[in-house]
């Protein structure tokens, strides 16, 4: 039976985000896709149909936990809605996520935390944790982004991954998610007919950062983010020291990435090898992948 959820989070995206790319480009709601030559125009907050199709995947089972937790997930996407809209500056985004986070302060789970086999108890501060985990989670995977099918792509392995390590409603959480996001992702890789805009990576990264606390896997989930933490650390200590300079990843003639002028996690993969879009988006699955795998094992022996 659980099963069902997956399924129906796959479908409905694989049939409801055409149909939402279709009405954000007759809106005007639209980005350039500045990774390929000619820059061609793709429809923008796609994911969209990823708030409609995760509660609708999720309405057989439902329950006070996965309400409480869609409450939050849909408060996500409407940050995201409202900074597509408005094109709010990072420390805004911050903020209004921190608001929408606090919901899960009320949560009443244990305080707990097992990291990789020790326990450690955070007592009456466990609330704070974790507000700020689901709000760094969430904003770790926006800033990770802007390349066809990388932030759905990375969401659909790490929440596949929390799937196999936990157990009840966080892994039906998990699987819907992740049947949602192979669905939109159909649509979003190379070359990408709709952009999930920060509607689905901030909506993505706060499930992912819900189904770890609700299932008891904050530092596994930590683990699979860790590519979204280095790009965040290399950013702002970039910025820290007066060294980020302006520019943008240039496409060569062909195909090839030329790297920013600016320190990235994204950029020294393209420092350190010729890669095409579709190669660069390929390589940071593949290190999700193994992070999956490490954790799956971790999990397993502990």
């Amino acid at each position: 039976m659980i099963a069902a959820a997956p399924l129906i989070g796959l479908t409905l995206t694989l049939i409801l985000t055409p149909y939402i790319a279709a009405r954000m480009k007759r809106a005007g709601i639209i980005g350039k896709d500045i990774h390929k030559m000619g820059r061609p125009e793709v429809a923008e907050m796609g994911g969209v149909a990823i708030l409609l199709a995760l509660p609708v995947a999720l309405s057989p089972f439902m329950s006070e936990e996965i309400a409480r937790v869609l409450m939050v997930f849909l408060l996500f996407g409407v940050v995201g809605i409202i900074d597509d809209l408005t094109n709010l500056r990072q420390l805004h985004k911050v903020i209004l996520s921190l608001i929408v986070s606090f919901p899960v302060a009320f949560f009443g789970l244990a305080p707990e935390v097992n990291v990789f086999g020790y326990t450690l108890n955070l007592g009456i501060l466990y609330p704070v944790f974790a507000v700020l985990f689901v709000t760094g989670s969430a904003n770790l995977v926006n800033l990770l982004a802007g390349f066809n099918g990388l932030e759905m792509g990375t969401s659909a392995i790490i929440l596949g991954v929390l799937a196999a390590i936990t157990d009840g409603e966080a892994r039906l959480l998990a699987l819907a998610g992740m049947g949602a996001a192979l669905g939109f992702l159909w649509w979003n890789r190379y070359p990408a007919k709709v952009f999930p805009g920060d509607t689905g990576t901030l909506s993505a990264g706060a499930l992912i950062g819900l189904v770890a606390i609700t299932g008891k896997v904050e530092a596994y989930a930590a683990l699979l983010l860790v590519p979204h933490f280095l790009d965040f650390v290399i950013k702002a200590t970039s910025v820290r020291f007066g060294v980020r300079r302006h520019g943008r990843t240039r496409v060569l003639p062909d195909g090839t990435l030329q790297a920013p002028p600016y320190p990235s996690f994204l950029g020294t993969i393209m420092r350190r090898a010729r890669v095409t879009e579709p190669k660069l988006v390929a390589i940071v699955w593949l290190i999700e992948l193994t992070l999956g795998l490490l954790v799956w094992a971790l999990h397993r022996s502990l």
